[in-house]
């Protein structure tokens, strides 16, 4: 099982964009969604990678946790594993990040305690074939499983895409779960692009706020 490998992850890796002097902190969901969780996720705190995917949200997380911290990343697909882990390693890393070849809606079933911040960036993995994208009998259950899972003040990140087949029920779907959260236990956001077309991504953020 790919629980058992670990990497460490040393280079810092910064998304955000220079563009002419302008930081863009907007410019796509994913680069927004790393901004909050700077703000949050510390060295030594631990973390959850639910869409493996090309590694990219990995090794984000890795950077942020440190040496000390843990991130476990979720992947269905034995590719997606391969790739992230090969990102890790060209990285030079060692112990720090668990890869696990399942799916998120079975999380519970792989890590235990609390964490920091949990990422999701649904749809299908690019290289990979649609018919492997995300859906929402799966995405549903893990995204209830992840905000069981967040420590107090901890932040669930979910990059929704709409523009494949499947994805308009899975954004129906997650919204639907998203407004059910108690509001006296759960700050939801809703972060869009109005002015784009073609079906932008978007972000949808969930921070626990009680204690």
């Amino acid at each position: 099982m790919l629980l058992e490998k670990k990497w460490d992850l040393q280079i810092y890796c910064n998304y955000t964009e220079n563009w002419g002097g302008l930081m863009r902190f907007l410019k796509n969901p994913v680069i927004l969604a790393q901004h909050l969780l700077r703000q949050i996720l510390r060295p030594g705190e631990r973390a959850i990678d639910a869409t493996a995917g090309n590694g990219q949200d990995t090794v984000f997380l890795a950077n942020l946790v440190g040496k000390d911290g843990e991130v476990f990343a979720f992947d269905t697909q034995p590719l997606a594993i391969h790739r992230t882990a090969e990102r890790l390693k060209q990285t030079g890393i060692e112990t720090r990040v668990y890869l696990i070849n399942a799916g998120h809606e079975k999380m519970k079933d792989y890590v235990h305690g609390s964490f920091q911040a949990v990422m999701f960036n649904l749809g299908y993995l690019p290289g990979a074939g649609k018919q492997f994208a995300t859906r929402p009998e799966t995405t549903v259950p893990a995204l209830q499983q992840a905000v069981e899972l967040l420590s107090p003040g901890g932040i669930l990140t979910v990059v929704i895409y709409v523009g494949h087949p499947g994805a308009i029920e899975e954004q129906k779907a997650v919204e639907e779960w998203a407004a059910s959260l108690p509001q006296d236990k759960w700050d939801v956001l809703r972060c869009d692009y109005p002015n784009r077309i073609n079906d932008p991504p978007y972000l949808l953020v969930v921070q626990r706020v009680d204690l």
